[in-house]
C-alpha cells in the first residue's frame, strides 16, 4: 500500500488547485453561509466517489475514444461555471453579510454539487490519466484498491473543501 502515498499527493495538488468544485463551494458559502457550504461539500464529495467508480468500471475509456463526449464535457463545464460566476456578481448580496434566510435550500445545494462535480473536465482528466496507474492488479482486488483510491480522494476532497468553507464563512 505504499503506492497511495504518492496518489493522496497527487490528489491533493489537483483538488487545490482552484477549479469549478472549490468555485461552488465559495459561493454557497458565501451565499449562503457555513451549513450551505458543508452540504456543498457532502455533494461533491458524492460526485468524487461517482469518478471513481466510473473509472473503476472503465467508462472514462468511452471519454477518452470519443472527443466530442469529452469536447461536449468540456463546452458543458465551462458554461456551468460561466453561469455560476454569472450567478454570483448578478447578486448583489453574494460578497455583503452573509444572510439569516438562505437562497436555496439546502437540498437544492447538495443536489447541484455532484452536478458540479461530475461536468468538471479537470476530474475527468485526472481519472483518465492518474488513477490507472496507481491500480496493481497483481496486488489484490481491483475494485478493494479502487475503494482505498476513492476514500482517498474523499479525505482530500473533505480537508481541502472544508477549509474553504471555514474561511469563507469567516
Amino acid at each position: 500500500m505504499e503506492h497511495l502515498w504518492p496518489y493522496a499527493v497527487l490528489v491533493f495538488g489537483i483538488i487545490v488547485l482552484p477549479g469549478m468544485d472549490m468555485a461552488f463551494v465559495l459561493a454557497s458559502t458565501l451565499m449562503d453561509g457555513r451549513r450551505s457550504g458543508t452540504a456543498a461539500v457532502a455533494g461533491i464529495v458524492l460526485g468524487g466517489v461517482a469518478h471513481v467508480a466510473m473509472s473503476a468500471l472503465g467508462i472514462g475509456l468511452l471519454l477518452q475514444h470519443v472527443p466530442v463526449a469529452f469536447n461536449a464535457l468540456l463546452l458543458a463545464g465551462a458554461l456551468y461555471v460561466a453561469w455560476m460566476g454569472y450567478g454570483l456578481l448578478r447578486n448583489t448580496h453574494a460578497l455583503s453579510e452573509v444572510q439569516d434566510q438562505p437562497s436555496r435550500p439546502l437540498h437544492q445545494t447538495f443536489v447541484r454539487a455532484p452536478l458540479t462535480c461530475l461536468m468538471n473536465p479537470k476530474a475527468y482528466i485526472f481519472m483518465l490519466a492518474v488513477f490507472p496507474q496507481f491500480i496493481r492488479p497483481q496486488q489484490g482486488s481491483i475494485a478493494a484498491q479502487s475503494i482505498a483510491l476513492g476514500g482517498i480522494t474523499s479525505v482530500v476532497q473533505i480537508a481541502v473543501y472544508g477549509s474553504v468553507v471555514l474561511a469563507a464563512a469567516q
